[in-house]
């Protein structure tokens, strides 16, 4: 039966996680849910999306369909149907004859104007398609989003934990339909997020990015403002926000209003749904970014030892220095950006097009050329809250030594340390692999769970959870910030802000050297990434898509009798398969080993990993 809340005395992690959005169009709900999706995914939490509008625009129209019903389960069932010419279907051209729906407004009473739906509109689904005094076409969108429904359900019963179904769900009546089909499923909560948005300078620019949806593609954008802009009237007739109907079944939900501005949480029980709501707390659209760098080259770094508590080498020395030289400019680059990107939006919603029919702003790189920009005049109004934030080791306080502390606030946070190797602190591999032998090949097969022997000795599982009030409190500031870190952190930070697989994450090539920089944007982070060339004294940025690479290791088996040598083709197996198949979550993880831009990139997808081996690191 669907369970509203946790009243019995089993675990948390018994239970299954339904979270329904609702809201109008154009309210932040998508960005929402990426958001939500990829920080649960981070945790270890198996979390996926379903979202109605992509189902929706895969069936058609409402004559291509004929509805049926089997059981419990709502299927579309495509009806027979002549097949139309290609040419009807040439969605980059615009029709010969303006339509009913997809003309403007002015050209209603044009006589040119077809009675009909052109073959563009038949399956772009037009304002008309959500009226709510269309009776077939309501039909049909109920029924798509409870066959959405359907297969979110089946994914949480082949092993998934938390689903996410992602469409409007605006009416009383769908949500009702919802909390009566999850009555009969065990061990599955429920919990409505709704999107509010008052912000009309939010509202208009997320229009505009609708313009840019696979339902508007080839569409001339007044036309495409003007018609989502009626379906948002359409909309509107029918909302209905969640209340007294649903409060009536207990259920738990929470209202975000104006991207986190204010929360209203209610009936909130669960541990899952805790986590959600406490996350959402937290999130802003303030222009910011967020640096990630390891620490300058320490003195155990040019000797090959991990942990410890070294200070920096000569080398470490000259990385600190030109730093502060790099922040320092980049924060008033990034103020020249964010004010050109500002006017760049103006302009765009103002004018109703955009340069390269994009909905991402203008590239920074055209603008972050300090040779085109006045810092004089900038520097004057770049903020002063901007922080940065170290571990408690030596040596990342020292690099950071020579940045102003009247213009940056330095917090030294000690969960920013790096993993800690317990007995095998300030070894070198080769010692390990020595002293060790289990251990050093335990590792390796299961790198991002195995903990280091000896007391207080971790896993990236453990320092995932470390890092989790950290990666909640960068959602909630609002300005920039720097974190220099260790080679650990950093790869678990950058996992989270790039939706980059917890497995993947103990691989990822993060040498000395590097800055990398994390914006948040409507359709998620942007990453750019600088170079420190030590010839020029100074950072290049370089191509972002091709720095997060995974590489990994070559599995070798030591022994007390010498060298480590290569492992078995099984062994190697072994590692492989738990490479691609491991799916545990972190809360229920069972520790084994307890014996003691102009280069920009958006990371929609992992790059391939690269053949060449690189050492076993941290």
């Amino acid at each position: 039966m669907l369970t509203l809340g946790h009243s019995d005395a089993r675990t948390d992690s018994d239970h299954k996680l339904v979270v329904v959005m609702v809201g109008l169009p154009a309210r932040g709900k998508s960005y929402i849910v990426k958001k939500l999706k990829r920080y649960l995914s981070w945790l270890g939490f198996q979390t996926k999306i379903f979202n109605v509008g992509d189902r929706r625009r895969l069936a058609g129209s409402t004559d291509e369909y004929e509805v049926s019903e089997r059981g419990s389960s709502v299927r579309l069932q495509r009806a027979t149907k002549p097949a139309k010419p290609a040419h009807e279907h040439a969605y980059a051209q615009a029709p010969a004859q303006s339509c009913v729906d997809c003309s403007k407004p002015e050209a209603a009473s044009s006589s040119a104007q077809l009675a009909a739906p052109c073959a563009q509109c038949e399956t772009r689904h037009s304002s008309t398609f959500f009226d709510p005094d269309n009776k077939k076409a309501k039909q049909l969108r109920e029924q798509v989003a409870m066959e959405v429904f359907e297969d979110l359900l089946r994914w949480l019963q082949a092993g998934g934990q938390i689903a996410i179904h992602d469409a409007t769900n605006s009416t009383i009546e769908r949500r009702s339909a919802l909390i009566n089909r999850l009555r009969s499923e065990t061990d599955v909560n429920l919990l409505f997020v709704e999107s509010i948005c008052t912000d009309k300078d939010i509202i208009n620019r997320n229009i505009r990015l609708k313009t840019q949806s696979p339902d508007y593609v080839g569409i001339d954008p007044d036309v495409a403002e003007a018609d989502f802009r009626a379906r948002l009237r359409n909309y509107e007739r029918a909302y209905r926000p969640i209340g007294a109907a649903e409060e009536k079944h207990d259920v738990q939900y929470c209202k975000i209003i104006d991207v986190g501005k204010k929360v209203i949480a209610y009936n909130i029980q669960g541990f899952l749904e805790s986590q959600v709501v406490f996350y959402l707390m937290n999130m802003n659209l303030d222009p910011r970014v967020i640096y990630i760098t390891r620490h300058g080259e320490s003195e155990d770094n040019s000797v090959g030892r991990i942990g410890g508590d070294a200070g920096l080498s000569a080398n470490g020395e000259k990385y600190a220095r030109a730093l502060a030289r790099f922040i320092d400019r980049r924060r008033i680059e990034f103020s020249a950006e964010v004010d050109e990107q500002n006017h760049l939006m103006a302009q765009f919603m103002a004018s109703g097009t955009a340069s390269g029919n994009s909905s991402e702003p203008e590239s920074e790189s055209s603008h972050a050329s300090s040779h085109s920009t006045d810092y004089s005049s900038l520097l004057r109004r770049v903020k002063p809250d901007f922080e940065i934030w170290t571990s408690m080791l030596k040596r990342t306080m020292e690099t950071v030594e020579h940045f102003d502390p009247q213009r940056y606030r330095i917090k030294n946070i000690r969960s920013l340390n790096e993993i800690y190797a317990g007995k095998c602190e300030g070894m070198t591999y080769d010692e390990i692999a020595a002293q060790f032998p289990d251990e050093f090949e335990a590792r390796q097969l299961d790198k991002f769970y195995y903990r280091y022997p000896g007391i207080g000795g971790e896993s990236y599982a453990d320092v995932v959870l470390r890092l989790q009030q950290v990666i909640v409190e960068l959602e909630r500031i609002r300005h920039s910030v720097l974190l220099v870190t260790h080679r650990a952190m950093a790869r678990t930070l950058l996992s989270y802000f790039m939706d980059i697989p917890t497995t993947h994450m103990p691989d990822m090539e993060l040498p000395l050297g590097h800055v990398y920089s994390c914006e948040p944007r409507p359709f998620g982070n942007f990453l750019r990434v600088w170079r420190y060339d030590a010839d020029a004294d100074d950072f290049e940025e370089i191509d972002a898509s091709t720095t997060l690479k995974i590489r990994y290791p070559k599995i070798v088996v030591a022994d007390h009798r010498g060298p480590a040598s290569p492992a078995s083709p099984a062994r190697q197996h072994q590692h492989q398969h738990q490479h691609q198949g491991q799916s545990q979550h972190l809360h229920k993880h069972k520790h084994k080993h307890d014996h003691g831009h102009g280069h920009g990139h958006r990371h929609d997808a992992l790059p391939s990993p690269a053949d060449t081996p690189c050492p076993a690191t941290h």
